[in-house]
């Protein structure tokens, strides 16, 4: 058995970063990484200062680069199945039966994203399909776009879509939203689709949606939201609090109600960003360095 400081769950952004700061902290670290990624159909990823327009592989590659530098961490290529409490800690086990134990546990196991029920969406995401403006609204401006979302969220969602586009059809999925929301969807020339889409088709450059009546229509994208769960079983099989919304719940140094477990990027669902997935596992870092220092000097 292998036991270290601190363990962290995920190679993305806020698992890398974690163990950046922590390798330069000297600590021992074990990043686990079962390489399956939210971000893995995106082309690039942006709002990431001095990274903007990098690709996601390209981001880890480099992170991966910077932290074998330091002789603590250690990157392992497996899928973490279970993390149970112990003496000292806790018992990471991993699917090819190697078990690391560790003082403290990281969980940068992030979330994964509800597809629409849209036939053909599948193959469209990160090429004309999206859900998130703040990553892909810059490219899609003043361009015609389709907002997919049902109810008020999706009305909400399309009235958010106006500041990268004035030209924007909200598709309901037959749903009609309420008198207050059609009001402002009409007074920011947002047009209402109320038929069910089809099925959608397209490739870089569009999106078709075929309605049920027949009808088609052609825009430049399709921005969605269809919400997102937890990625991992392992926050609940630990017993961690969650919020309102399904997000970890965590203090303001990421300590979840678990003692000795953290979670940092969007396990927490706070803004859904590389760039704070990275600095939530610097912070991260900060506070468990700080914890076992205390520990150790008690």
């Amino acid at each position: 058995m292998t036991v270290v400081d601190v363990v962290i769950v995920g190679g993305g952004p806020a698992g890398l970063s974690a163990a950046l700061v922590l390798g330069r902290c000297r600590r021992s670290v074990v990043l686990f990484d079962h390489g399956r990624y939210r971000n893995a159909a995106a082309r690039t990823l942006h709002g990431f200062l001095s990274r903007d327009g990098t690709s996601p592989a390209e981001l880890r590659r480099i992170g991966k680069e910077e932290i074998s530098r330091y002789p603590g961490v250690s990157v392992r290529a497996s899928e973490v199945v279970a993390a149970v409490r112990c003496d000292g800690g806790f018992d990471v086990r991993c699917a090819d039966g190697a078990i690391v134990q560790c003082r403290k546990l990281v969980l940068a196991t992030g979330l994964i994203d509800h597809l629409p029920p849209l036939p053909g969406l599948a193959e469209l995401v990160g090429l004309s399909a999206f859900h998130c403006p703040y990553c892909d609204g810059w490219e899609l401006r003043d361009q015609p776009l389709f907002a997919y979302g049902c109810g008020e969220r999706g009305a909400e969602f399309a009235i958010e879509l106006t500041a990268w586009s004035r030209n924007i059809a909200l598709c309901t999925g037959g749903e009609r939203p309420s008198a207050h929301s059609l009001a402002r969807l009409s007074r920011q020339g947002i047009t209402l689709v109320q038929t069910p889409i089809e099925r959608v088709d397209g490739d870089v450059t569009h999106v078709t949606a075929t309605f049920r009546d027949g009808s088609q229509q052609t825009r430049r994208a399709l921005l969605y939201c269809g919400g997102c769960a937890q990625a991992s079983p392992l926050p609940a099989q630990l017993g961690v609090s969650f919020t309102a919304r399904a997000g970890v719940e965590v203090d303001r140094s990421e300590a979840t109600s678990v003692l000795g477990v953290y979670v940092a990027g969007d396990a927490s669902r706070d803004a859904l960003q590389a760039i704070v997935a990275a600095g939530e596992g610097s912070k991260v870092a900060v506070a468990i360095n700080k914890a076992l220092t205390q520990e150790d000097t008690a």
